[in-house]
């Protein structure tokens, strides 16, 4: 019997290692922790700007319209071009109004020589009867004629001014330097004086205006708050920056020059201009922007990214990673967005660590391999 207990165990030995060899070589291997983005919030002043659609204007923005009607006779520039003060735009033919001049230096010569004949007249009058050889009605006579005779010199020689005028007139120059716009005529179009008939538009591009509104609710605050003493927001009023339609921020910081007098009664906001320098001419009139403008200055505040912030149904809750390297999913206020983050108002603390998440593996409890993060509101994570 005792052989045979022997042979038995033997079987089971030889039969059943190789399975529990098996066995053992197909458990899994142990879970590594995921690794991390971690981030510390940081805690800075924090200068919050809001935004504000404006459009852009010349520094001076000039019409072009004639003064006097009659037809074009040329252009003298390339639309889209720079131009200088001085510089002759158009000109409208010159004929009627040098028939004009012509007509009033005949009727100035004409009266020239009435008023000759005239005095002479009044001379020989003036001795004549003193002599008792005239009568005083003749004299006075002649004294009328010789004065109406000058007066009308005066007259003739305005009339020809004006004609001189307006032969001038019908030769258009610029009347500033800038860059000039596609033309509203062309030669062989009639032309008339007027607000409505404009013939082009030239811009002095050297600096920029953008008009811009804003809400009587956030002058009303603003302006409370910049009247303070030692008021955070003094001086912001010189650093406006300015966001063109492809999403680039425009290199020159622009500075307020006016607000409006008054506020719309329409739509109940009052209307700012802001002054940015152009040495490129990249700003052109008509662009729609965005204006940046400090609004309000946070001291000490606690930011972090938005991607690591985690909203459902308004709520907001970020991974708090533990000294265990465990992440505990917490709920937080936040305050209005910097850049690419938030402003915490409750929840967080100065160097807390935050994961930035991105995976639906990260839950409540795991621990992670954290792998710090440097992060800065607007700058790319390295």
């Amino acid at each position: 019997m005792n052989t045979l207990k022997k042979i038995k165990i033997l079987f089971f030995v030889v039969v059943l290692s190789p399975i529990y060899t098996s066995c053992k070589k197909d458990a899994p291997p142990e879970a590594k922790p995921l690794e991390i983005s971690v981030v510390k919030v940081l805690q800075q002043d924090v200068r919050l700007e809001s935004e504000f659609t404006g459009q852009t204007f010349g520094q001076s923005d000039i019409q072009i319209n004639p003064r006097v009607d009659g037809v074009i006779e040329s252009l003298n520039f390339n639309e889209g071009s720079l131009v200088t003060k001085g510089q002759l735009l158009y000109t409208i033919d010159p004929l009627p109004f040098q028939e004009k001049v012509h007509q009033a230096e005949a009727d100035l010569a004409e009266m020239q020589a009435r008023l000759a004949k005239t005095k002479s007249d009044y001379d020989m009058m003036v001795p004549l009867a003193k002599m008792n050889a005239v009568s005083q009605r003749e004299l006075i006579a002649a004294k009328s004629a010789y004065e109406a005779a000058a007066a009308s010199i005066k007259a003739s020689t305005a009339r020809l001014q004006n004609s001189k005028i307006e032969l001038g007139y019908s030769t258009i120059v610029a009347p500033i330097s800038g860059l000039i716009g596609i033309s509203k005529v062309r030669v062989g179009d009639y032309v008339r004086p007027g607000a409505a008939s404009v013939l082009n538009t030239i811009s002095d591009l050297g600096d920029v205006r953008v008009r811009f509104t804003m809400s009587e609710q956030e002058y009303l605050r603003i302006f409370r708050e910049i009247t303070k003493k030692d008021s955070s927001l003094k001086g912001a009023g010189k650093s406006i920056s300015l966001v063109l339609s492809d999403g680039s921020v425009y290199p020159e910081k622009g500075k307020i020059s006016f607000a409006d007098r008054q506020i719309d009664p329409t739509t109940g906001a009052v209307t700012f201009e802001a002054a940015f320098a152009n040495p490129d001419q990249l700003i052109r009139p008509g662009q729609y922007v965005k204006i940046l403008v400090v609004t309000d200055v946070r001291q000490n505040a606690l930011v972090i990214p938005q991607r690591s912030v985690i909203e459902m149904q308004g709520i907001y809750q970020v991974y708090v990673v533990g000294s265990d390297n465990k992440v505990d999913l917490k709920i937080i206020q936040v305050g209005p967005a910097y850049k690419d983050g938030y402003l915490v108002t409750e929840g967080l603390s100065a160097n807390d660590k935050i994961a930035l998440g991105g995976t639906s593996l990260l839950k409540s409890g795991s621990v992670i391999t954290p792998k710090a993060t440097e992060w800065q509101p607007g700058k790319t994570e390295n």
